[in-house]
C-alpha cells in the first residue's frame, strides 16, 4: 500500500494510468451501448431519421393553416345570436372590463348555417370548408395570454409569449424524424407575394438542433434556389463529387465533436445533394390532373396562389414529409378596418383551396393519418374598435385573445362537433377552456408524442413545447 504522504513512484503511476485506461475503455463500451438503446428523444446524436414515437400514432404528417392576423370567430366559426340582437348597444359591462377600445356590439353581417349530419355550424362565406362539417372539429374555447401579434404568434407556435422558443413543427421533426429521408422533415411554405408577419422565424427550430427548423419551399418558380448545379454532369462525376465531399466533412466533423450549426449544415448539404431529384418530384405540379388543379382552385385567379400551396402540401406529407406549414403574406386577417371586406377577402383565397385539400386527402386514404389545423393567433373582438356612421361597413374588430375558435380535422380527429363555448356575445370562453398547451399536447399525443416526455436539455433544465403549464390532452377531440 502506498503512503499517501509521500510522492508516487514511476511504477506507481503507470499501474494507476493502466487500471484508468481500463476504465476509460469501458466507459467507451458502456456509451456504445447506451447509444445503441437510445430513446427517440436521447441527445446523443441528431438526424431526421425515423424515431419510434411513445405509443401508437394517430396521424402521421400535420399541415399547419396558419392565418396570420387572427380570424374573426364570431363572423366564422362561433355563431352569437345575442351579439345581433344588442348591435349597437354598448356591451355589458361584466365582460368588457378590459376592452376600453371597444364601446359598440358589432354584429356580423354574415349569415350562419348547419351542415352536415353533425348540423355543425358555419358561415356562409365559407360554404366549401363547410361541407367538411363531419370531418371537423372546431373548438371554440380557446383562449390567450397577450393581444400583440408577436407575442400571440409565438405563444401559439412556441408554447410561450417571448420569442426564440422552437415551433412545434421542430418539436415533430425532433421526437420523430421523418419517413423521407430526400426530403426535409418540415417544410414550409410561405405566400410568394411576401413572407408572414415575424418572418423566417415563423419556421425556426429555436434552441433545439438546427437540423430540426424548418426549410422553406417557394410556391411559384423554381421551389429551392441553386438545388440543381449550372453545367450538368455525368452521373458518375456527380457521384464521386459526393463521395469525396462526404468523406471531407466527415473528417472536418470529427475533429469538431458537438458542433450543432456544423453537423446541421453538413447534413443541409448532403439532403441538397439528395433533394436534386426528389424536390423537383414532389413540387412538380404538371403531374396532377386539370380535374385536381380545378379541386384546389389553380384555374382561378383569387384561389390559384393558395391553391397551389395546399396541393404541395399534399404532395409532400403524400412522399413522408412530417409537419408542413402553409402561411399568408403579412397579416391579412387583422381587419381593424372593413373587417367585413377584409373577412370575405381571406375567405374567398382560402376556402376553395382548403376544402379541396380535405377532400383531396379523404379520396387519397390520407386523411385518416393527416392532421389539418387551422387557425391565428387570437380571434377579433365582437365589438367594433370604431364607427363611423357616414361610411357604413368600415367597422373594424380589434385583437382578441379572451375567446376565439380553431380546428382540426384529419388524423385522428373525431369531426362534427364543437369543443367548449365563449359567452353569449364571444367575449370569453367559459365552457371547456383551452389553452395554447392544450392544443399543442393534443397534436403530439395524435403524432404518437407525449408531451411530458419529449424534452430537450436547455440551460440547465429540460424544456418541452408545454413547458410550464399543466397541459392535457383535449380527450373529446379524439376519434
Amino acid at each position: 500500500m502506498h503512503d499517501e504522504r509521500l510522492p508516487l513512484t514511476r511504477r506507481e503511476a503507470i499501474a494507476r494510468s493502466g487500471r484508468g485506461f481500463g476504465g476509460l475503455a469501458l466507459a467507451a463500451l458502456l456509451g456504445e451501448a447506451k447509444r445503441a438503446e437510445a430513446s427517440p428523444t436521447d441527445s446523443v446524436g441528431y438526424d431526421v431519421l425515423p424515431k419510434r414515437s411513445h405509443f401508437r400514432p394517430r396521424a402521421t404528417a400535420v399541415i399547419q393553416l396558419f392565418m396570420h392576423g387572427g380570424p374573426s370567430h364570431v363572423d366564422l366559426l362561433d355563431p352569437k345570436p345575442m351579439l345581433n340582437k344588442y348591435d349597437g348597444t354598448p356591451p355589458p359591462g361584466e365582460v368588457t372590463d378590459d376592452e376600453a377600445r371597444t364601446t359598440y356590439l358589432l354584429a356580423s353581417p354574415f349569415k350562419f348555417r348547419k351542415y352536415g349530419e353533425s348540423g355543425l355550424e358555419f358561415s356562409e362565406i365559407l360554404p366549401n370548408t363547410a361541407r367538411h362539417a363531419d370531418e371537423i372539429a372546431v373548438i371554440r374555447s380557446m383562449f390567450g395570454e397577450h393581444r400583440n401579434h408577436e407575442q400571440a404568434i409565438w405563444l401559439a407556435n412556441t408554447g410561450l409569449i417571448r420569442s426564440g422558443r422552437p415551433y412545434v413543427g421542430a418539436w415533430a421533426a425532433y421526437g420523430l424524424g421523418t419517413e423521407n429521408q430526400n426530403l426535409p422533415a418540415y417544410i414550409a411554405l410561405p405566400d410568394p407575394k411576401g413572407l408572414p408577419v415575424d418572418g423566417v422565424r415563423n419556421w425556426s427550430s429555436g434552441w433545439l438542433p438546427p437540423v430540426f427548423q424548418g426549410t422553406p419551399f417557394r410556391a411559384e418558380g423554381v421551389a429551392l434556389p441553386n438545388l440543381q448545379p449550372r453545367t450538368p454532369r455525368a452521373p458518375q462525376v456527380e457521384r464521386g463529387r459526393m463521395e469525396l465531399l462526404s468523406m471531407l466533412n466527415q473528417r472536418h466533423k470529427a475533429a469538431r465533436p458537438g458542433e450543432l450549426e456544423l453537423d446541421a449544415r453538413i447534413a443541409s448539404f448532403e439532403l441538397a445533394a439528395r433533394m436534386q431529384l426528389s424536390a423537383t418530384d414532389a413540387l412538380d405540379l404538371s403531374q396532377e390532373t386539370a380535374a385536381t388543379h380545378r379541386l384546389y382552385g389553380l384555374d382561378q385567379d383569387k384561389t390559384r396562389s393558395y391553391g397551389r400551396r395546399c396541393l404541395m402540401a399534399r404532395r409532400l406529407v403524400e412522399r413522408g414529409v412530417r409537419f408542413v406549414q402553409l402561411f399568408m403574406a403579412g397579416q391579412p386577417w387583422d381587419t381593424h378596418n372593413q373587417n367585413v371586406a377584409g373577412t370575405r377577402n381571406c375567405c374567398e383565397q382560402t376556402d376553395l383551396p382548403i376544402a379541396g385539400l380535405l377532400t383531396d386527402l379523404r379520396q387519397r386514404g390520407l386523411l385518416d393519418t393527416t392532421l389539418i389545423q387551422w387557425g391565428g393567433e387570437f380571434g377579433r373582438t365582437p365589438a367594433a374598435e370604431q364607427r363611423n356612421s357616414n361610411e357604413p361597413g368600415r367597422e373594424g374588430r380589434d385583437h382578441h385573445p379572451y375567446g376565439f375558435s380553431i380546428w382540426l380535422a384529419g388524423g385522428g380527429i373525431k369531426g362534427g362537433q364543437a369543443h367548449g363555448a365563449t359567452d353569449d356575445f364571444g367575449y370569453r370562453a367559459i365552457i371547456d377552456r383551452t389553452q395554447t398547451a392544450d392544443l399543442h399536447a393534443t397534436i403530439l399525443y395524435l403524432l404518437g408524442l407525449d408531451h411530458e416526455r419529449l424534452t430537450f436539455s436547455h440551460n440547465g433544465r429540460d424544456e418541452r413545447l408545454t413547458d410550464v403549464y399543466e397541459a392535457r390532452v383535449i380527450d373529446p377531440l379524439i376519434a
